[in-house]
C-alpha cells in the first residue's frame, strides 16, 4: 500500500463521475485502503471489488445497499463511528466522505457541496408534482424527510469540512460553492475522462435488437435534475433517435414521456458495461447534456472518441466544453432550446483532432501527479513535525 495514506468515498453503490474519480484515487496510491459507508457491487464498477474497501456497519442490510438515498439519516453517524487509520485521508466527497476522521490530514476533493441540502428544490425537481400519484407521493416523503433533518445535516456539513486541512474542487462552479458554502478556499483540479477509447467495445442490444448508429447519445442518471426530460422532447421535435445510458427513480415518468414519440425512436439502456459504452460514444452522432452539473465529465469521455456535443450553459460544462471547437451551447432548458442546439450541431462541420487537442488539459497523468503531489507533502510535513518533535523530547 501507499505507506500511511487511506482513502474514502460517500457510497460505492452507482456507476457515476465520482465514482470514476475515487478509482482514479485508487490508483493513484495503490493498495491504499478506501473507507466507504456502502457497496453495492453489481450497480457500480467492479473495480470497487477489487479494493481494500472497508464499508460502515450498514452496508449488512441489503436494502440499504441498493437504495442508498433511504440511508441519509443514517449516513452521518455511520461515517462518524468508521474510524480511520492512516496519517493522511483523501476522501471523494459529494456531501459525506468529508466527514470521516481519525487521520491526522484530511484532505478532500469535493465534486459538489451536498446538492440535497443546498439545492434541494433542484435536486428533487418540480416534475414530481405533476406525475401520478406515486411519484407525488416519494416527492412529498422526499420534501417532508429533507426539510425535518436538514438543519442538523447542515450543521454536520459544515463542521466536517471546516474539519479538512486541504480542499479540492472539480471545477470552477464548485470553487464557487465551496467558499460561498463553506468559507474555504479551494484548488481546481480538474479530473480527467476515465473513458478512454483504448479498450473493447460491443453493441449494446436494447428492446432485443443491437443499437444501429448515428443517434443522439444522453447518459446520466435518471434523476430529475438531469433534465433528460428535456432531452427526450427534443428529440421529438428533431426528429432524430435518442439513446439514454443511465439508471434512477425518474425512468418511469420518463418512459412515459417517451411513449409519444414514434415506436424506436428512444432507447434506455439502462446500466451498461464499458465495453457497450465505448461503442455508445463512438458511434454517436452528438452527446446531448442538459443535467445541472458542477463538473461536465461526459462531454470529455464523448470527446475522445470525437464526438461533439451539445449542453447546457451552466456549472461545469463551462469548464470542459469549448464552445465551436469540442461542442455547441443552450441558454434555457427547454426542448425547444436543446432542438435549436442539435439542428445546428448536425449541420456544423467538426474537426475531431480540434476536439481531441481540446482534452489535452484534462489528462490523468497530471491529475494523479498533483493527488499524489498534495498528499505525500501532507505526509511529509507530519513526519518532518515528528522528527523536530522527537529532537526536542517531546512525545511522538
Amino acid at each position: 500500500m501507499t505507506e500511511g495514506v487511506a482513502l474514502a468515498h460517500d457510497y460505492a453503490t452507482q456507476r457515476g463521475g465520482a465514482e470514476r474519480v475515487a478509482l482514479l484515487m485508487a490508483q493513484a496510491f495503490p493498495g491504499s485502503p478506501m473507507y466507504t459507508t456502502l457497496h453495492h457491487s453489481a450497480a457500480t464498477f467492479p473495480g470497487f471489488g477489487e479494493l481494500d474497501l472497508r464499508t460502515s456497519a450498514l452496508d449488512r442490510v441489503a436494502l440499504l445497499r441498493s437504495h442508498h438515498r433511504l440511508a441519509l439519516p443514517l449516513l452521518a453517524p455511520a461515517i462518524e463511528r468508521q474510524h480511520v487509520e492512516a496519517d493522511v485521508l483523501l476522501a471523494s466527497s459529494t456531501g459525506w466522505a468529508h466527514g470521516y476522521r481519525g487521520a491526522r490530514r484530511t484532505v478532500v476533493f469535493c465534486h459538489s457541496p451536498a446538492r440535497w441540502l443546498y439545492q434541494g428544490e433542484r435536486y428533487l425537481g418540480s416534475h414530481a408534482e405533476s406525475g401520478g400519484i406515486a411519484d407525488r407521493a416519494r416527492s412529498a416523503v422526499a420534501r417532508a424527510a429533507l426539510g425535518a433533518l436538514a438543519p442538523g445535516l447542515r450543521r454536520w456539513d459544515r463542521k466536517a469540512a471546516a474539519g479538512a486541512d486541504v480542499y479540492l474542487a472539480n471545477s470552477t462552479v464548485t470553487r464557487r460553492a465551496i467558499l460561498t458554502t463553506y468559507g474555504i478556499q479551494a484548488e481546481v483540479l480538474p479530473p480527467p475522462p476515465a473513458l478512454l477509447p483504448a479498450g473493447t467495445e460491443r453493441v449494446p442490444v436494447v428492446d432485443d435488437r443491437p443499437v444501429e448508429p448515428g443517434y443522439l447519445l444522453c447518459v446520466a442518471r435518471l434523476l430529475p435534475y438531469k433534465n433528460v426530460d428535456v432531452v427526450v422532447a427534443a428529440a421529438a421535435l428533431t426528429g432524430h433517435r435518442l439513446v439514454v445510458v443511465g439508471t434512477g427513480p425518474d425512468r418511469a415518468r420518463l418512459e412515459t414521456l417517451a411513449a409519444r414519440c414514434r415506436p424506436g425512436q428512444v432507447l434506455f439502456a439502462g446500466r451498461v458495461d464499458d465495453a457497450e459504452l465505448r461503442w455508445l460514444y463512438r458511434n454517436a452522432a452528438l452527446l446531448v447534456a442538459a443535467s445541472y452539473e458542477d463538473y461536465g465529465l461526459t462531454p470529455l469521455e464523448a470527446g475522445a472518441f470525437g464526438v461533439p456535443v451539445v449542453a447546457l450553459h451552466d456549472g461545469g460544462y463551462l469548464d470542459t466544453v469549448s464552445a465551436g471547437v469540442s461542442g455547441h451551447f443552450f441558454h434555457a432548458v427547454t426542448a425547444d432550446a436543446v432542438a435549436d442546439a442539435v439542428d445546428s450541431a448536425t449541420r456544423a462541420t467538426w474537426d475531431t483532432s480540434a476536439i481531441r487537442a481540446h482534452l489535452a488539459q484534462f489528462g490523468a497523468e497530471r491529475f494523479t501527479a498533483r493527488l499524489r503531489e498534495i498528499a505525500l507533502g501532507q505526509l511529509s510535513h507530519l513526519r518532518d513535525d515528528d522528527s523536530t518533535a522527537g529532537a526536542l523530547g517531546a512525545p511522538v
